[in-house]
């Protein structure tokens, strides 16, 4: 863990000590600047949850990923801070009303004098880390992200002009790294998973969001929208460029992208 290149990956010159202002700051760049993104899986390239391999990819590389690499990257990057850190298991809402198993996505409790809630592995969701208790939330966009018990678990639910919805529930259960390999690769590899049937790369703004998913640009700012379809693997190769400084120097490395609209 190179602390320095880590830092200047989220372009991040902050104050260090471990306190709720560093951790936001840490947070907001992370997300400003570091793509949720399952290019790899959509290329068939396999992903190991190592942290050598997760920091070369993330910041040698300038990639994102999805939720066990970025959270699992932050989580080292936040422990070499100084940080107090743990892993969480959570389980996604499905499209049908139901969640998904445990070990389905993976969030972050840091311990400073009160507990908070980070996660930079899940898209679109707060940008701010919430403090962990009952009422503790974030407003991004128009939507209210609100942590509430649930039973003997946690949800995080967001809220909008059309009403209340639960994104995922979770237990605070300290896990580790190893935990969620099985749900990694099965991530990766099922038919079942929604990260097998298209790609996305996607990075929060200060104003709003940028995603390039099969082939569609969709920018937001406020507002406002704006949604474009791409005709060639060479424009995706620029957007990739342009919008998030992913670099695929040969248009071919994209042609294995399954659900790419070909011209």
């Amino acid at each position: 863990m190179d602390v320095e290149s880590y830092l200047r990956r989220i372009e991040y010159d902050g104050p260090r000590q471990p306190s709720s202002a560093t951790l936001r700051g840490l947070h907001r760049q992370h997300l400003f600047t570091v793509p949720f993104e399952n290019l790899d899986i959509a290329l068939k390239t396999p992903i190991w949850l190592d942290l050598a391999l997760l920091y070369d990819k993330i910041v040698r590389r300038n990639r994102g990923g999805f939720c066990y690499e970025l959270n699992g990257l932050f989580c080292g990057l936040l422990i070499a801070l100084g940080f107090r850190v743990q892993m969480l298991s959570a389980r996604v809402r499905r499209d049908d009303g139901g969640f998904g198993p445990e070990f389905d996505h993976m969030l972050l409790r840091v311990d400073l004098e009160e507990p908070w809630l980070v996660d930079v592995g899940f898209g679109d969701s707060f940008v701010d880390p919430m403090v962990f208790r009952a009422g503790g939330g974030d407003q991004v966009n128009g939507h209210r992200y609100l942590v509430s018990p649930l039973e003997a678990e946690w949800q995080l639910l967001r809220q909008d002009d059309k009403g209340e919805v639960p994104l995922y529930i979770f237990r605070d259960v300290p896990r580790q790294l190893s935990d969620y390999e099985e749900m990694s690769t099965f991530q990766q590899t099922s038919p079942e998973s929604g990260f097998t049937k298209g790609w996305i790369c996607s990075k929060a703004t200060r104003d709003g969001r940028i995603t390039l998913a099969n082939g569609r640009l969709i920018v937001t700012a406020g507002d406002r929208r704006e949604e474009s379809m791409l005709g060639s693997n060479d424009e995706v190769r620029r957007c990739l460029h342009d919008y998030f400084a992913i670099e695929f120097e040969d248009a071919a490395d994209l042609s294995r992208l399954d659900n790419f609209p070909k011209s």
